[in-house]
């Protein structure tokens, strides 16, 4: 077996993270259309080179799991990569809600049954390893662990055309309650314990994708209505953002790593967010917050992805240090 191929064994389930901003990118650009027709053409280009990625990295991650199990489970057993592998079925309930965008309902259903399934499947592994195990540190704890729990306000976005209603407030009360829970633990690692670990510093982006997805998501179950309970959830999410904004200093200081992805997707949430906020009260404020979020996302993501290819190349990712 090639040296490349022997490296798969240290293929990250983190790498679905790019799929994650690249989605999230490819809906930005959905909304985004619906305004400015002519923003189309960059709507399709990036979708489809979101699917062609996406199928490289699931193909990659398919060999890994069937010539290298042991190492499969040893991320699903780690305190911190664990909570990366969520990525892939959020990443397919990304798909399903840009499909269903477009037109495609049951490519739509079908990606999001195997993803809301996956998506399941995968949060009570986390859980269960969070309530049962003993090898958690308070230094274990960081912004990722909201990655499973994201991934379960997402369902209803698009899970209300594909099942009973009742299924999607499953979902959503599983995620919004455990966001609250997960957010208490994460303050008090961050303010009373050691500081985060260099690579895991873009996580606290994260901060921002639950009450932005959960806005989303909560417009779908809601029928589009905006109440009090959804304000609450988009202005929490745009006050996550400017406290990023603010931080911007520490952020810029980083050296690149695969986590840098971190980045987009609580971004992309909040643009998307911010043009339905548009959609609904005709401000256009809320239209000016979504372009200016969604312009800065275009660029990192150009920049990210120069980045992470050059490093795949050097194979400074892949490898047993990674």
């Amino acid at each position: 077996m090639s040296q490349r191929l022997q490296n798969i064994a240290y293929f990250p389930a983190s790498f679905f993270g790019m799929i994650m901003g690249l989605t999230g990118l490819s809906i930005a650009f959905i909304e985004l259309s619906k305004i400015f027709a002519s923003t189309a053409t960059l709507m399709s280009v990036s979708l489809n080179f979101t699917l062609f990625l996406f199928i490289i990295l699931m193909m990659m991650y398919t060999f890994k799991i069937v010539k290298f199990p042991r190492e499969v489970l040893a991320e699903l057993k780690h305190p911190i990569k664990m909570n990366f592998v969520p990525a892939i079925s959020i990443s397919l309930l990304l798909l399903s809600i840009a499909f269903y965008a477009l037109g495609y309902t049951e490519l739509s259903k079908y990606t999001w049954m195997i993803g809301a399934a996956l998506q399941l499947s995968l949060t009570y592994w986390v859980l269960y390893n969070w309530v049962h195990q003993d090898f958690f540190t308070p230094e274990h704890s960081n912004p990722a662990w909201f990655i499973p729990i994201v991934g379960n306000i997402v369902v209803p976005i698009v899970g209300v055309h594909h099942a009973p209603i009742e299924l999607s407030w499953f979902f959503f009360s599983v995620g919004i309650i455990f966001w609250v829970v997960v957010k208490a633990i994460l303050i008090n690692r961050i303010i009373f314990h050691t500081p985060l670990q260099e690579k895991l510093i873009p996580t606290l982006f994260i901060f921002i994708a639950p009450p932005a997805v959960g806005f989303i998501s909560y417009l779908a179950l809601n029928n589009q209505e905006i109440n009090q309970f959804a304000m609450v959830l988009f202005f929490f999410g745009l006050a996550m953002t400017l406290l990023m904004l603010v931080s911007a200093g520490k952020f810029m200081k980083l050296s690149f790593a695969l986590s840098w992805w971190a980045f987009t997707f609580p971004l992309a949430a909040m643009a998307i967010a911010s043009y339905k906020m548009a959609h609904h009260t005709s401000h256009d404020f809320y239209l000016y917050i979504a372009i200016a979020i969604h312009a800065f996302l275009f660029v990192i993501v150009l920049f990210f992805l120069i980045k992470t290819a050059k490093a795949v190349y050097l194979q400074q990712i892949c490898n047993d240090k990674h």
